[in-house]
């Protein structure tokens, strides 16, 4: 039984790569920061939570991630620990960079000391690439210009883990994911925001929504698909990195249009209002990614469309706001 330690257990991708691994057999271990009431509703709504081993550990101190790692030996590390909140890392560059960047840094430093022999998986993003040009897709050689906080701290974590893979020899590798949703995305992304709002207004619970710029353009996924990539790119004999995406891009607009068709309304434009307030000081336009060589090598590919994608979040969120009363707003 290989033993699999999972940072950020409690967010969305550590909640349905947990539940793959579980299938295939493994030990899993679940890192979670120190907090009196620790959230695992993510879990849960998987039905996995029991099923999991649960440590404490802080991304932010050394002696703690050493103290983990030597502890649990694990075959394979998978750092989903972030704060990921593109929008929130302007308000708290400094815990972003903290967690993002040096988190990284203090695990692989823990990986290298106590456990050389495992696969290291970390979780970059595209948002390193910035705004790509219209029409056209970013791949692995993709130069990269990240324009938030967020992207900034990733960026450097990325290129940590590319120094310890030729620096040390050890088996490290990121993942480049392209934006990717599901039913347990938290309300702070504009995605769930948006259809947990479609859920409630359906309801009769919710009048409005308030949302910033609907013209931003994202190659959207299915979370539940991404993360068998991640598990595809640690069973490999050399370690890589690799763009994980749809190829396809649809703008903000877009998902309004799925997500209200999903509960039976095609004009949302009286439900939908503009803010200038949920605006990004530096917005990134368009991203679309090109998983030709994650096809070509690790035999992976998206099996979840983006309408698919929408109506599940949708249809989630209906199923939620029905069994919770709501007050109308």
């Amino acid at each position: 039984m290989k033993t699999a330690l999972i940072t950020g257990i409690c967010g969305q991708d550590a909640a349905y790569l947990s539940k793959l691994l579980l299938d295939k057999g493994y030990h899993v271990v679940g890192l979670y920061r120190r907090t009196t009431k620790p959230s695992f509703d993510n879990l849960d709504y998987l039905g996995i939570t029991k099923d999991i081993e649960f440590i404490q550990g802080d991304m932010t101190d050394q002696a703690s991630l050493n103290h983990i790692v030597h502890l649990t030996k694990p075959d394979e590390i998978y750092n989903l620990a972030a704060q990921s909140f593109v929008g929130g890392s302007w308000d708290y560059p400094e815990s972003t960079t903290e967690i993002n960047a040096m988190g990284t840094l203090y695990l692989l430093e823990a990986m290298r000391r106590h456990a050389p022999r495992a696969k290291f998986y970390q979780a970059s993003t595209s948002e390193m690439v910035g705004t790509g040009k219209v029409g056209e897709k970013q791949n692995e050689q993709t130069p990269f210009h990240p324009r938030s906080p967020y992207a900034i701290s990733k960026l450097y974590a990325h290129w940590m883990v590319d120094c310890y893979r030729e620096s040390y020899g050890l088996y490290c590798c990121s993942g480049i994911l392209w934006n990717h949703e599901s039913p347990l995305r938290g309300k702070e992304f504009v995605t769930r925001k948006i259809t947990d709002a479609v859920a409630r207004i359906s309801l009769g619970k919710q009048k409005e929504l308030f949302l910033g710029n609907i013209d931003s353009k994202r190659d959207w996924g299915f979370s539940g698909d991404y993360v068998e990539a991640m598990w595809l790119m640690l069973q490999q004999k050399e370690a890589k990195d690799y763009c994980i995406a749809s190829g396809e891009t649809y703008s903000i607009r877009d998902f309004l249009d799925k997500a209200f068709c999903a509960v039976g309304i095609k004009d949302w434009t009286p439900y939908v209002k503009l803010d200038a307030q949920f605006n990004r000081p530096n917005d990134v336009i368009y991203l679309r990614g090109d998983s030709s060589k994650a096809k070509k090598e690790l035999g992976w590919k998206p099996k979840t469309s983006f309408t698919g994608l929408v109506e599940m979040m949708v249809k989630a969120d209906i199923k939620r706001n029905q069994d919770t009363p709501g007050v109308l707003k």
